[in-house]
This record gives C-alpha cells, structure tokens and sequence, in this order.
C-alpha cells in the first residue's frame, strides 16, 4: 500500500468515526464513549501525517509507534461500544475491519522502519 493510499485510508475511517460519534449522540444519547473513540479513531490518520513529516528514521518510529497505540486504543472503544450494545453488529464489523487493517498495515511499517534502525548501526 502506498504512503497516499494508507492516508487515503485513514481519511475515510475519520469520516467514519465522525459519522459514529454523530449516531452515538443523536439516537443513543451517549456522549463520553463516543468522545473517546473520536479522539483515537481521527487521531490515527493525523499521527500518521505528523510521522510522514518527521525529522528522521528515528523520530519516525516514535511517532507511528503513537499510531499504533491509537489504532489499538479505538480497537478497544469498539469493543466498549460493542459489548454495551451501543453499536450494532454490523457497524461493529465494519470499523473493526477497517482499524484492523489499518493497525497491521502501520505494525508491518514500523517492524520494517525498526529494522532499517538496526541495519543502521
């Protein structure tokens, strides 16, 4: 996947994200999950930019690595949300998918930046 194609992605889940915390709001009346997932769920696509941006391999690594830590954190908001009976098994499905591919896709990139680091020295 290119690096235009992964924010492509990215871009598409924040919209997601947005239109879920919307539903939570309007017909569930849930405000502090939904504020949750937001800020991790959009929070993904924008720590990747800042890491396209960064200063060196190092600081790269740094900086997806909070990537990362975004996707598995929204992976545990919808399994909140989910389990709360909040979202339905279909809208689980589908973000999951989503930020699923989106955590392997940024793992395998900072296994391979790790790895270039290494090579390095």
């Amino acid at each position: 996947m290119t690096k235009q194609e992964f924010e492509d992605k990215c871009v598409s889940f924040s919209i997601k994200i947005n239109k879920l915390r919307k539903y939570l709001r309007e017909q569930q009346h849930e405000y502090n999950n939904s504020d949750q997932i937001q800020r991790s769920g959009t929070s993904i696509g924008a720590n990747y930019c800042e890491a396209c941006d960064a200063e060196s391999t190092a600081d790269f690594v740094h900086k997806l690595g909070i990537v990362q830590k975004e996707a598995h954190e929204t992976i545990y908001w919808l399994k909140v949300l989910y389990g709360s009976e909040l979202i339905t098994k279909e809208q689980y499905e589908d973000l999951m998918g989503d930020v699923k591919e989106l955590y392997r896709t940024i793992t395998n990139s900072l296994k391979s930046a790790k790895s270039k680091i290494t090579n390095d020295k």
